[in-house]
C-alpha cells in the first residue's frame, strides 16, 4: 500500500513537473519542487532514493537520541560489543602460539583478513543488520503499519531500532586491521595497495549488505529465515578471516562465482600481501569488488521489491 501511496505521489509529482515546465515557457522560472496536489494538498516531489535516505536517517537519528539518553550503558554495550567479536581473534592468537603459519599465512597476514573483514561486516551490520527481522514483522502483522507510511519499506526495516553498539565491531576490526599493517611493513606498499585497504572495507561492506538485503526478501517466501540470512554474513565472516588456502578449492570456486564473497577480502588482500589466487584467477579481479557489490545488490534490490509487492498480511 505504501509503495503505491508513494507511486501516486511520484506520480503527481512528475505531473507537477510537466505543467510547472509548461508554464515555465511564457511565466519565467517556477519552484518544480511543489504543486497543488488534489484539494490543494502540496506535495513534495522527491526520488525514491532521496525519500528512503531522508526517511532512513530521521529515523536512525531518533534512535540515536534514544542510545544517547543514557550514555553509560551506550559506552558499556559497545565496549561488551567489541570485547564479544575479539574473541575470535583472541582465539586466533592462541593457535598461533602452537604454529608459526596457517596455510603459508603468517599471523599479521591473518590479522588483515580478520581486521578487513570485521570492519565490512560491523559496517553493514550497523547500516542494514535490523533487515533480518522482516521474518518476525511479517509474522506478527508489524509489517503492515510501515507499508502505509510514506516512506520506503527497506529504509524503514534497516533504520528501526538503529543499534549504535554495533561501532563495538567496526572498532575492534580497524584496531586489528591497524595492528596488522604496522606488523607488516616488510611488503612493499604503493599508492594502489594503499587504497585497496579502504576500497576492500567499503566495497566489503557493500556486499555484506547485498547478501543482508537478499536474505530479507528471501523471508517474505520462506516467513522466517534469519538463520539462512546469517549463516552467509555472520558464518560468511568467520570463513573469511581465515586464508583461502586452508579450503578446498570447491568452497572457494563457490564463494568466488555463486555467492561472491571472496571479494570481500580475500581477493583484494592476495593483491595487497602479494600472493597468488590459489584459484589462478588474473590480478585484475582483485580491483572488481565494487563492481561486484553493484553486481550483487541489483539482483537483491529487485528481489526486495518483488518481495513487498507479493506480500500478503497476515490480517492481525
Amino acid at each position: 500500500m505504501a509503495e503505491r501511496v508513494a507511486e501516486d505521489g511520484a506520480v503527481a509529482a512528475g505531473g507537477a513537473s510537466a505543467e510547472g515546465g509548461a508554464k515555465a515557457g511564457g511565466a519565467g522560472p517556477r519552484a518544480p519542487a511543489e504543486r497543488p496536489a488534489g484539494h490543494g494538498l502540496l506535495v513534495p516531489r522527491r526520488s525514491r532514493v532521496l525519500e528512503g535516505l531522508r526517511g532512513y536517517g530521521l529515523i536512525a537519528a531518533m534512535w540515536i537520541r534514544s542510545t544517547m539518553t543514557y550514555r553509560t550503558s551506550f559506552l558499556l554495550s559497545t565496549f561488551g560489543n567489541a570485547a564479544i567479536t575479539l574473541l575470535d581473534f583472541v582465539a586466533i592468537m592462541i593457535m598461533f602460539s602452537h604454529v608459526d603459519e596457517l596455510g603459508g599465512f603468517t599471523l599479521p597476514e591473518i590479522a588483515l583478513l580478520y581486521g578487513s573483514c570485521s570492519a565490512s561486516l560491523g559496517l553493514a551490520d550497523l547500516l542494514l543488520g535490523n533487515t533480518d527481522r522482516i521474518g518476525t514483522r511479517i509474522r506478527d502483522g508489524s509489517l503492515d503499519t510501515m507499508l502505509v507510511r510514506p516512506v520506503p519499506v527497506l529504509a524503514q526495516v534497516a533504520a528501526d531500532r538503529f543499534a549504535l553498539r554495533r561501532l563495538g565491531r567496526i572498532g575492534q576490526g580497524i584496531a586489528v586491521l591497524g595492528w596488522a599493517v604496522s606488523e607488516l611493513d616488510q611488503l612493499h606498499w604503493t599508492v594502489g595497495k594503499a587504497l585497496m585497504v579502504p576500497v576492500m572495507i567499503t566495497a566489503g561492506a557493500a556486499i555484506f549488505g547485498a547478501v543482508m538485503v537478499g536474505g530479507a526478501a528471501f523471508q517474505f517466501i520462506a516467513g522466517d529465515a534469519a538463520e539462512v540470512q546469517n549463516s552467509f554474513t555472520y558464518g560468511g565472516c568467520t570463513m573469511l578471516q581465515y586464508p583461502p588456502t586452508v579450503f578446498a578449492k570447491d568452497l572457494l570456486r563457490g564463494v568466488t562465482f555463486i555467492v561472491p564473497l571472496a571479494f570481500v577480502n580475500w581477493l583484494p588482500a592476495l593483491y595487497v600481501l602479494g600472493r597468488p589466487d590459489p584459484l589462478g584467477l588474473p590480478g585484475w579481479v582483485a580491483f572488481a569488488s565494487p563492481l561486484v557489490a553493484f553486481v550483487v545488490f541489483l539482483p537483491a534490490s529487485l528481489a526486495w521489491r518483488a518481495g513487498v509487492r507479493s506480500y500478503r498480511s497476515t490480517g492481525s
